[in-house]
């Protein structure tokens, strides 16, 4: 196979969660440009029907679906949705995630129940229904989005977001031992922990120059990343590219964590 063969996605279908923003959308736009078809879904319809819009536009295939992966009956309607008609999927992104900020002394049961119900439980309720159809089918692949919080830990001030914190950790962990469960199936389970992207989150300082200069210059590369530095990632470990790749999780940050900023 010939290399750009290795990352070609033509004649596959993916489902991307938490597709309508941020990383999930570039994710989805990605696995889109290499060749795939996109199910982007999350709670909210419009705008994965936007992204889905921007990927048809350009000569792409997707659909917008509405999906809340926190409760188990979206969850198996999205499956169902999915699998209409006898179509299959061949890869899973699991984007969709749910950030709760109190000080740790604060942090009350029902923020860290709604955190953990998408975050984890819902990740893997979705990953388990779509795993025995992947099965059925000879295999597939599965991505799960972690975070470089998995792996540090952070003052209040800086990251007031156990939860969060520790739902990654758990998803890195699922990672290694869903892909030692699964591999017999032919289905790979791999993860990126992504750094400080230019998304959403940062809203706060993208827009003050000297406040975005400075954090960046934390990061070895000097800057937070962009959507090519994530979507090339994810299409790699979705792809026959990463055949004999499962059970990692691959730090996309820039350098952060080397430098432990």
């Amino acid at each position: 196979m010939r290399t750009p063969e290795l990352f070609d996605l033509t004649g596959k279908r993916a489902l991307v969660t938490g597709g309508g923003r941020g990383l999930g959308r570039h994710i989805a736009i990605g696995l889109a440009e290499a060749g795939a078809e996109v199910l982007v879904a999350s709670r909210k319809l419009e705008a994965c029907e936007a992204v889905a819009r921007e990927i048809c536009e350009a000569g792409g295939k997707a659909s917008a679906h509405e999906a809340d992966i926190a409760e188990p009956s979206s969850v198996d309607d999205l499956v169902e949705t999915a699998f209409a008609g006898g179509a299959k999927l061949d890869i899973l992104v699991n984007n969709a995630a749910r950030v709760w900020a109190a000080p740790i002394l604060d942090y009350t049961l029902e923020a860290w129940d709604k955190v953990f119900d998408l975050n984890v439980r819902g990740l893997f309720h979705l990953s388990r229904l779509v795993a025995r159809q992947m099965k059925e089918i000879g295999g597939g692949a599965i991505l799960h989005i972690s975070s470089i919080s998995a792996f540090r830990g952070a003052p209040d001030a800086e990251q007031p977001v156990v939860a969060y914190n520790a739902s990654k950790g758990a998803v890195t962990s699922l990672t290694i031992d869903m892909a030692v469960k699964l591999a017999p199936f032919g289905i790979r389970v791999n993860a990126i922990a992504p750094g400080p992207f230019m998304t959403d989150m940062m809203d706060p300082i993208s827009h003050d120059e000297e406040k975005l200069a400075a954090y960046d210059a934390q990061r070895p590369l000097g800057r937070s990343g962009r959507a090519d530095d994530i979507k090339g990632a994810a299409v790699f470990l979705v792809s026959p590219a990463a055949a004999y790749v499962t059970g990692q999780t691959l730090i996309v940050d820039g350098g952060t964590m080397t430098v432990g900023a």
